[in-house]
C-alpha cells in the first residue's frame, strides 16, 4: 500500500510540474544575411610588347615632322641606314611573326609599307620630270616616278613584294580593318599624314583612331560647305579607291540612305571622328557629296 502511494504521489508531482509550469517558446533566430561575393569582370590582358617595331623609330622620329612632312634631303644621306632597316624586315623569322597577335601583324606591314615608300622617294629625290609629263602633273608630283607602285620590289621574310601587292594582300584582304587606309603613306600632300613614330600592336587602335581624326580634320580629307549644301570627301574615299573597303565594318542601312553603299559606310565612320556639329549636319541635312581632287605633290619638308 505504501509502495502504491509513493508511485501515485510521484506521478502527481510530475503531472503538476508539466501542466503547471509555463511553456517557454524559443525566440526566432534571424537568419544571417550573406551578401553575395562581388565578382570582378576579368580585365583584358594587355597585348605583349613586340620590340621589332622600335627598329623604325629612329628614321621616323628624326626625319618626319608632326604634320607628316619629310626631310627627304637629309634622309637621302641615310640611304644605307634605310636599306639596313628594310633588311630587318627580310631577316625576320616567319615563325616569330606568326606568333604575334593580329595587331602587331598590322603594325608590321604598315611600317614595312611606309618605310619602303620613304626608300623609293629618297632613291628618286629630287624628283625628275619631263616637260611632257609636267603638262599633267606638277614637277614635284610622285606620279613622275615610273612604276612607283609596281616596279620597286622589296623582300619581307624572304618573299618579294611591291607597294601595290602589300596593300592588296594585307590591307585589303587579310586584315578587316579599314582604318588602316588612314595610316598608309602615299608620300603626297593629299595622303593621310605619315606618323613620326612606328605603329605598335599594343596601341594600334589608338593610333588608327588618331590617324582618322587627323585626316578628317584636314580640309583635304573632309569639309562641309553649308552655303552650297555640299560635303567634300578625300578622293581616297571614293568607291573606286578605298571606299568599298569600309562597307564590311561601317556599312549601314539606317543612315545616309540616299547615298551609295560605300559613301554610306564612309559617312558612318566619319561621324565618330568629326565635331558634333558636323556629325549632326551629316545625319539630318540634305546635301550632295563631292570628292576632292587628289594632290600628288611630294610631302617634302626639306
Amino acid at each position: 500500500m505504501a509502495e502504491r502511494l509513493t508511485v501515485f504521489t510521484t506521478s502527481l508531482i510530475v503531472l503538476i510540474f508539466i501542466t503547471g509550469c509555463p511553456q517557454v517558446t524559443p525566440e526566432p533566430v534571424e537568419a544571417t544575411k550573406v551578401e553575395p561575393a562581388k565578382v570582378e569582370p576579368p580585365k583584358p590582358k594587355p597585348l605583349p610588347t613586340v620590340s621589332f617595331h622600335d627598329k623604325c623609330a629612329h628614321i621616323l622620329n628624326n626625319f618626319v615632322d608632326d604634320k607628316g612632312m619629310v626631310d627627304y634631303k637629309a634622309l637621302k644621306r641615310k640611304k644605307l641606314e634605310l636599306k639596313k632597316l628594310l633588311d630587318e624586315f627580310d631577316e625576320l623569322d616567319p615563325n616569330v611573326y606568326n606568333s604575334w597577335p593580329k595587331e602587331d601583324k598590322i603594325a608590321f606591314w604598315l611600317n614595312a609599307h611606309n618605310i619602303q615608300m620613304l626608300k623609293i622617294i629618297t632613291d628618286n629625290y629630287p624628283i625628275k620630270s619631263s616637260w611632257i609629263l609636267r603638262l599633267f602633273w606638277p614637277p614635284t608630283s610622285i606620279r613622275h616616278i615610273k612604276g612607283i607602285w609596281s616596279n620597286y620590289k622589296f623582300i619581307v621574310m624572304d618573299e618579294e613584294f611591291t607597294l601595290f601587292e602589300t596593300r592588296r594582300r594585307f590591307f585589303r584582304q587579310e586584315f578587316d580593318e579599314p582604318r588602316i587606309f588612314f595610316a598608309i603613306s602615299l608620300a603626297s600632300l593629299s595622303s593621310p599624314p605619315l606618323r613620326n613614330e612606328p605603329y605598335y600592336g599594343h596601341k594600334l587602335y589608338e593610333q588608327l583612331d588618331d590617324q582618322a581624326k587627323r585626316f578628317l580634320s584636314n580640309p583635304g580629307g573632309f569639309r562641309i560647305d553649308r552655303n552650297e549644301q555640299t560635303v567634300y570627301l578625300s578622293a581616297i574615299l571614293q568607291a573606286t579607291w578605298y571606299g568599298k573597303d569600309f562597307i564590311s565594318k561601317y556599312g549601314t542601312d539606317k543612315k545616309f540612305k540616299d547615298q551609295q553603299p560605300s559613301t554610306r559606310a564612309v559617312l558612318n565612320l566619319a561621324i565618330n571622328y568629326i565635331s558634333q556639329q558636323d556629325a549632326s549636319f551629316l545625319e539630318v541635312e540634305n546635301y550632295s557629296v563631292k570628292y576632292i581632287t587628289y594632290d600628288w605633290r611630294l610631302n617634302d619638308g626639306s
